[in-house]
Parts: C-alpha cells; structure tokens; sequence
C-alpha cells in the first residue's frame, strides 16, 4: 500500500530551480545518475571485503541503462548496495540532508552556472526533474533482511512509498520523460553522454542489449601515459574536481618496484577556492585493486602539498584492514615518499626548464611551499630551489629569482642573505632599512608573502649562508659592498651633546614602548628606524598571528635614529632653544608611529590623522592659532595598549615656522 510523505519547504525551492531552470544541457541529469549508480557499486565492493552476507553476492557489479521510446522512459540501473526504508527517506525524502540550502544559495548567487553547481551539494539526483515528469526508484539493500522499497515523486509538495518486491540487489531509477525530451530515448545520443562524461566509471555501463560496455572502463590513471592525449587529462580533471579553469600541469606515474601502483595527480589552474567544486576538503582518491577506499586520502601527501588533486591507485594495499590501519602501514609510508618526491623532482625539472610555467603555479602555491621549508625539515634540500623571491636587484616585481642567483651575486665580503618583511612589495622597497643596502649595491629578498613571515623558522641558513634580516639591530655593513652617494645632500651629524639630548628626550616620551633609543648606523636618507634585538627565528610570529587573527602583542624594538637627517637636526635644534615642548613631543610621536607604520605593524594607521593634520598646520604657518593636540593621542590596541600622551599644544605664536631654530623642513 502506498504510503504519502511531504517534502521541506526547502525540497519545494529546489525543485523550482531544477525543474524551471532555463540551464540548456540537461544531459548532465545521466551525469549524476551513473554517479551515484558508480558510488553505491563503490560502497557494494568495499563492504563486500568484510561482510559475506549479501544478497546475490554473485551478482556482477555493473550499470544498466534501459530506453523505452514509446513509454518515453530511460531506467538506470545497478547492483550496488541499495538502500532500505529509512535509509531512502533519509536519502531522498528529507532533501535538507542533501545540502539543499547550500545549493539554493548557489544557484541564487549564480543563476547561470548550474552546470557546475548541480550535484555539487549532494543534490545531483534531483537533477532529473529538469527533464522528468515522474521519477520512481526502486531499491533493495545489500542486506538479506531487508525488504525492497519504491520511492515516487512528480516534483509537486508529496512524494510516496510502497514496499515492493524486487529480487535483484540495487536501485533502479526510472525516469518518465516531458513530452519535449524524448532525445533521451535515444540509443546515440544516451552513448554521446556516457562517453563524454562517464567515460572513467570504474563499473562497465550497457546500454540496452548492447553486449558491449559503452564506456572504456579502464580508468585513465591505468593506461600507458603514451596512449593518453591531453584533452583526455583535461576532461578528467574537470570531471574530477569540476573546476573548469584546468589544471595548469599533470603528473601521471606508473611504478612497478618497489611497489606497483599507478596515479594521475593535476596541479590546479588556480588557487582560488572553487565554492562548486565536489572536491571540499584536501586528499587524494585512494584505490586498492580497483576499489575505492578513501575519497580523500590525506596519508599520501605531507601537507604543503595538500593542493595536488588526483587519484593513486595501488597493487600492494592490503584490502582486508579497515581505512584506518591502511593509513599505518609500511607501503601508506612508501608510496607517501614516492609520490612527494616525484611531484618535487617534477616542479624542479619544471623550475629550471620552464621557468614561466612554474612561476605561474609557484605564484598560486608558493604558500604551500614554503610552509613545507618551515614544517617538513626532511624535505628542505628538495625546496629550497623551488624557493623564488623578488628582490632589490631590479626593483621589479615581475621578476622573481632564487637563492642560487643570489648567493651568485652576492657584493665583496658578503657573507650573509638579507630579507626585509613586508606586507606588501611596495612596502617592503620603500622600508628605510633599505638606506644602507641601496646605498652599497647589497641585494635584499623581499619576504612580502603572508607565509614568508615564518620562513627565517625553517630558512635559516642557504648553503652555509646566514639569513639575516635587515632590521637587525646587529647589523655591519662598513666591510660590504662600496659605499655610493646618498640621493639627497646629506647633513653633518648632529653634535654628540645634542644628539644625547635627543635621545634623551624620545625615550622620556616613548617610555616602555621602545627598548631603547640610540644612534644608527645603517640610517642614509631615512630619519628613523624600528630595529629588532631578537635574533630568534619566531621573531616574526606576532605577524603570523595577526593573520591568523589570533591575539599578539606588538613587539617592543628600539628605536635609531639618523644624526644627520635634517628632521633630527630640526628636533635637536628645538630642544636645545627651548622650542615649543607640545610641538617637540608630537613630531617624536610621529617618528615613531611613522616607523611602525613603515614596518607594517601599526595596528592603526588612521589613529594618526588627527595630528598629521595639525603638524601639516604648524608647518604651513598657523603662527598664533590654537592649535589643540588633545584629541590627536593613538592607543595601540589588541591586546597590548600603548596609549600616546595626550597633548594640549596651545598658542604657538612664538614659533617661527620660515626660519627659526625649530622650524619644521618642508
């Protein structure tokens, strides 16, 4: 007796789009069909290895797809593991269960794009009411107790359930046509579909009394790589991930000793998340003689490699353990080995031979990288030149070079490499810590990836070459390079008594949140810098958790400054005449600031534009207005609080802004 269920107000939305969707390639709806006909075989065969009580467990494992044109019906059918009662309510009545509002999210921020969203939200089946005005499956579990179930539905608010009888183990779904969609009674045009989409089913798939399979049925990663064309790779990479940018490059390796397995690995076209991708989490398909184990095998890869996309496929897994020992055993290692080390042996062939090739991936995945130097220590020797930076050599940030090319330039008596951290390029080329280096030809890496922040934890040393960054406040440049002409005219430095009063005078203001205050070395045209007296390789971290957004402090560095810029002469100059203090104490605030912001770890900028604003009126001759610091403090938050004391500047009628001893320079 047939049994009448309602669907979720969701179901209803769902089938409106499908069934009204104006997408033009409805065939994708056999797509699914034989999909989800070659996943129930998948799970038939994988329980089969642990469980000898199944129905018909003689019966072939296959796909049956039967035409009836004067019926207008098209019937696809396996011998997979079928479903119960509950299991087909669960399956197909509750819709929810299937990421129906995902998918209705999808398609409303993408009405067009169906073709790539269908059956990426689990919702493939429902892709049939697109050219069916009835759809009933009939199923029969694996399971002898069980008995046989047809399920029914028009589309329309109800679906209904009746038990049936039905001998043969697996689901039959029948699909009654629209009056306009009779192309799918068609023998050629049922054939065209298979070949083009599911040529790869691992599961021969008939079509009628056909005694042939249509489809090849061996999968492409077992072929001989000299018999696959390229369009094949690409067809099955966009069937495999659904991302139809393409891969940008194919691994297909076959392997005999000392194991015999075969794989076919893609390095994505982009590394921009693909929110239509069925692929959501990262792993590699795993298949043991033919039979699926793991959809996403996370064992066979380390993790800076988790964007390779792909399948393996070998002889030697043992099919009798569960997943979870498979992962433990001696050839899950040996084939974790192999496989790592033939991907980098392929992008240094490529790194080398094909620098612009590999520069396009590496600039999508370099992240991964270089994750990989600081996590996976093992594999250092096999990263590093895969490693690719830009540098102050051109000043050119299409151009991108290694480390051997540095260490091949390296200025007379260099013995180090130097990097500057930065959150972008341009910052990182106009960072003051840059003075010197410019100044003596001495090439600097840009370090301006948000992962490069960690690589001087796992990039120590480059071939017994000392990594060191350039804000180091240990830094000795006299013996390097041969120092050149600075670009601007550079004043003698201020007097010692004057500059200790200066000093002075910027840690009374800045208190705790400098380490120190001292004259520098290394400073050309620059009035200022942030230098860091930590020399350990998490000196960075503080970056790595602002990105992660997690809590940090900022770190507390000391602060150089340049006795021959003329901003130092200018604020010296002040002090020693006893020039407005308010005036004093902004401008040393603004050098500081000014040097956070340099360093990308002002927590926030905008904070400064209050006093930026009234210093731009000092300096324009606001001779005698009431000019009012009070309002112009910045607090440094999250979580460390550094608050600038708040300044009441007041008259300055007595500053004489076009020539006296504390004017400001233009």
């Amino acid at each position: 007796m047939s049994e009448q269920h309602s669907f979720q107000a969701e179901t209803q939305q769902l089938l409106n789009i499908l069934i009204h969707s104006l997408y033009t390639e409805k065939e994708i709806f056999l797509r699914e069909l034989i999909s989800n006909a070659s996943d129930a075989l998948n799970r038939l065969q994988f329980e089969m290895l642990t469980n000898d009580d199944v129905v018909d467990p003689q019966a072939e494992l296959e796909i049956h797809i039967e035409l009836d044109e004067e019926a207008k019906t098209l019937t696809v059918s396996d011998t997979g593991i079928g479903m119960n009662r509950d299991e087909i309510i669960a399956g197909l009545g509750t819709i929810a269960k299937s990421g129906a509002k995902a998918f209705i999210e999808a398609m409303a921020d993408k009405p067009d794009d169906a073709a790539a969203i269908i059956g990426q939200f689990g919702v493939g089946f429902y892709s049939a009411f697109m050219v069916a005005k009835q759809v009933d499956v009939v199923s029969r579990s694996f399971r002898p107790e069980d008995e046989a179930v047809k399920w029914s539905a028009t589309g329309g608010t109800n679906y209904s359930l009746e038990t049936v009888e039905k001998d043969v183990r697996g689901a039959e779904v029948v699909i009654h046509l629209k009056d306009d969609e009779d192309e799918f009674t068609r023998g050629f045009r049922i054939k065209d579909i298979i070949r083009r989409h599911s040529d790869y089913v691992a599961f021969p798939i008939y079509v009628g009394d056909d005694e042939e399979p249509t489809n090849k049925q061996q999968a492409i990663w077992r072929r001989a790589p000299s018999e696959v064309e390229d369009e094949e790779y690409d067809s099955f990479y966009k069937m495999l991930t659904m991302d139809f940018v393409g891969a940008s490059h194919h691994i297909h390796l076959r392997a005999d000793v000392p194991m015999q397995f075969d794989a076919l690995l893609f390095l994505p076209g982009s590394g921009q998340q693909n929110m239509f991708s069925p692929r959501k989490e990262p792993g590699l398909k795993l298949y043991a003689r033919k039979v699926l184990i793991e959809e996403y095998n996370r064992e066979l890869l380390p993790e800076y490699l988790s964007f390779v996309q792909g399948v393996v496929d070998s002889e030697d897994l043992p099919l009798s353990v569960t997943r979870e020992s498979i992962q433990a055993t001696r050839v899950m290692a040996s084939l974790k080995k192999t496989i790592t080390r033939r991907i980098l042996s392929e992008l240094k062939r490529m790194a080398k031979n094909d620098r612009d090739k590999y520069l396009t991936i590496y600039q999508e995945f370099g992240g991964y990288l270089k994750q990989g130097l600081v996590i996976e220590s093992e594999d250092r020797a096999d990263l590093e030149p895969l490693m690719f930076f830009q540098t102050t050599q051109d000043d050119d940030p299409s151009k991108f070079h290694t480390l051997d090319e540095y260490v091949e330039r390296m200025s007379e008596n260099q013995d180090d490499i130097y990097y500057v951290v930065a959150d972008d390029y341009p910052s990182g080329a106009r960072s003051p810590h840059l003075d010197a280096f410019r100044q003596r030809g001495i090439e600097v890496l840009y370090f301006t990836h948000p992962v490069d922040a960690m690589l001087p934890m796992g990039l120590a040393d480059f071939k017994g070459r000392k990594l060191v960054s350039v804000d180091s406040a240990e830094l000795d440049l006299e013996a390097v390079g041969e120092a050149g002409e600075s670009d601007k005219a550079a004043k003698a430095a201020l007097e010692t008594d004057a500059f200790r009063a200066l000093t002075e005078r910027v840690k009374a203001t800045l208190g705790g949140r400098v380490s120190d205050v001292r004259e520098s070395k290394t400073l050309v045209d620059s009035p200022a810098r942030l230098v860091s007296e930590d020399d350990s390789g998490n000196r960075y971290m503080f970056r790595i958790n602002r990105m992660l957004d997690q809590d940090y402090e900022l770190p507390v560095k000391a602060l150089e400054l340049n006795p021959r810029h003329a901003l130092m002469h200018n604020l010296g100059g002040m002090i020693a005449g006893g020039g407005n203090a308010e005036l004093v104490d902004a401008v040393v605030e603004q050098v500081f600031e000014t040097a956070l912001l340099q360093d990308g770890i002002h927590p926030d900028p905008s904070s400064m534009a209050d006093r930026l604003t009234l210093l731009m009126q000092a300096a324009t001759g606001s001779v005698g207005a009431d000019l009012d610091f009070a309002g112009a403090h910045t607090v440094i938050s999250e979580p460390a609080t550094v608050e600038t004391p708040q300044i009441d500047l007041g008259d300055l009628g007595d500053l004489d802004v076009e020539d006296g001893e504390g004017a400001i320079p233009r």
